[in-house]
């Protein structure tokens, strides 16, 4: 599907927003013409879903790849992924990003540019400034901070990255990827370097992701590190049944010792106790369900192919409607 003269693979997810990609696949061929191939994945749009004649009147080559319903925006990319994975060749590189212009074109050559490093398996773009509401700007500050809290890691990046033919079948063999993309680039092991770029404004339209959308984005990045999650949370719930079974033999003294006031004594080691009981049960399942994450985690790297309904291929240029 993907001609070897090809150098690089544009890799974007569309849901209902026509106008936008459209725009986007005109600014990519005029920034790398023949060379470009364009993996567009309409994640089950049905107001306005993604003809193949989108594609027609550009020096680029490309497909639309429909899929049988909607199945979200990293899922989406995950199966674009994985297409690419199984048909690019070893010189071709990949690059994945948003149809609505954030992501912005003219950027992805200092993207490129870092893989040129052979020590670079990844190279993602950090925004250098954001067209956000204050809102979202707090949120995602506070989402950073406790995503390192959690997971002892940081993460500053989303789906704009570049990455060489290796990154990509690693990537699309990770059961993590339809999860959180960004997440999974972290998890991968891969040697990932980050180029600071700025973001753009949207094309067209309005976003689709509300704030409800953005807060469950952000745990589904937490879920790709279930385990360190829920080991933290562990050690923590075990630090405070450490503090109560501390405090209580304290209680226990002052009781003897005969400084402790009627009704005291009673009431401080029932709420020691409680606690006690409560963090310790909450630290044994934290315990119980990372085993079942860990015996669970069998990776499915066709997995894709589910969700694909068509493969729509633009008619060459000359030819008959």
């Amino acid at each position: 599907m993907i001609p070897a003269n090809i150098g690089l693979v544009v890799v974007t997810p569309v849901y209902e927003d026509l106008e936008a990609s459209s725009r986007l696949f005109r600014e990519l061929d005029a920034v790398f013409g023949a060379q470009l191939f364009i993996l567009a994945v309409d994640d089950g749009s049905v107001r306005q879903p993604l003809p193949a004649s989108v594609l027609e009147g550009l020096s680029a080559q490309g497909a639309v790849v429909r899929l049988r319903r909607n199945v979200g925006h990293q899922r989406a990319i995950a199966v674009g992924m994985g297409l690419a994975a199984e048909h690019m060749l070893e010189h071709q590189q990949v690059v994945v990003m948003d149809s609505d212009g954030e992501d912005l074109p003219r950027s992805i050559p200092d993207l490129l540019q870092v893989l040129d490093d052979r020590q670079v398996d990844v190279a993602v773009a950090q925004r250098k400034s954001r067209i956000e509401t204050f809102r979202f700007k707090a949120f995602y500050e506070v989402y950073k901070r406790l995503f390192a809290l959690m997971t002892g890691r940081s993460i500053s990046f989303g789906n704009f990255m570049a990455m060489r033919r290796a990154g990509v079948r690693r990537l699309a063999a990770m059961q993590e990827l339809p999860i959180h993309v960004a997440a999974a680039a972290l998890a991968s092991k891969l040697r990932v370097r980050a180029c600071p770029l700025d973001r753009g404004p949207r094309y067209a339209g309005q976003s689709k992701m509300n704030f409800v959308g953005l807060a469950l984005h952000g745990f589904r990045a937490l879920m790709v590190f279930a385990e360190d999650v829920l080991v933290r949370v562990g050690l923590v719930c075990a630090g405070i049944a450490g503090l109560s079974v501390i405090g209580s033999v304290a209680a226990v003294m002052l009781k003897l010792a005969g400084f402790a006031t009627p009704g005291w004594f009673s009431v401080a080691l029932g709420i020691l106790m409680l606690t006690l009981l409560q963090t310790g049960t909450l630290a044994l399942m934290m315990l119980m369900l990372t085993g079942v994450v860990r015996s669970g985690a069998v990776a499915t790297t066709l997995a894709y192919r589910e969700f694909v309904d068509t493969i729509l291929l633009p008619r060459p240029s000359g030819s008959q409607p």
